[in-house]
C-alpha cells in the first residue's frame, strides 16, 4: 500500500478536491482508501440507537454491520490517539491511503490553497508539502504548484509521489 496526504486550512477546499481525485485515480483500476484526521469529537451513531447505547454503555468496540456497509467504532475514553502506523496496520488491502490530517506525519503532501480564503500557506512550516495545488499561480514557491481544475494533474502528481509505507 502507498500513502499521500491531503494538506490545507479549514475551508480551503481538501474535500471537494478528494471527491474529484478518488474517483479519477479509481477509474485507474487502482483502489483507494482514505483516513480523515478531525481535531474535533465526531460521532457516527445517533443517540437512541442500540449501538450507541451499547456504546455508552462502556463497551470498547462496537462494530456496526447493515446492508451496504459496517463501521468499527473504537471509544478512546481518555487515552491517547492511536499512531497513524496503527491505523494504517486496521486498513483493508488498498493500493493508495489518502490521509487528511496528521500534519506532523513525514509522509508526501499536497497543500490545497485558495486565495480568496485570505490565509497563507502551511508550506514551508508543515513537513512533507511536495507541491500546491491552488486556484491561482503562486509565483512565489519554491516547490511545484498545481491548478485545483486540473485533476488528471493532480492524480498524477499524487501516484508519482506517494511513497510505499
Amino acid at each position: 500500500m502507498k500513502i499521500f496526504g491531503i494538506a490545507g486550512h479549514s475551508g480551503m477546499g481538501k474535500t471537494t478536491l478528494l471527491e474529484k481525485l478518488v474517483p479519477e485515480i479509481a477509474s485507474r483500476g487502482l483502489v483507494v482508501s482514505l483516513i480523515k484526521h478531525s481535531h474535533k469529537n465526531i460521532d457516527i451513531d445517533r443517540p437512541g440507537k442500540d449501538s450507541y447505547r451499547l456504546r455508552e454503555s462502556g463497551c470498547k468496540e462496537v462494530l456496526l454491520l447493515g446492508n451496504d456497509r459496517w463501521a468499527l467504532m473504537h471509544e478512546l475514553r481518555g487515552a491517547q490517539e492511536p499512531s497513524l502506523d496503527y491505523l494504517l496496520d486496521r486498513m483493508q488491502h488498498c493500493d493508495l491511503v489518502l490521509i487528511e490530517g496528521f500534519k506532523s506525519g513525514g509522509f508526501p503532501k499536497l497543500e490545497v490553497w485558495r486565495e480568496g480564503q485570505g490565509k497563507g500557506t502551511l508550506w514551508p512550516d508543515w513537513p512533507g508539502i511536495a507541491a500546491v495545488a491552488c486556484d491561482t499561480a503562486l509565483t512565489d514557491l519554491q516547490l511545484p504548484t498545481l491548478h485545483l481544475a486540473h485533476t488528471p494533474s493532480i492524480a498524477d502528481f499524487v501516484l508519482q509521489h506517494a511513497v510505499v509505507r
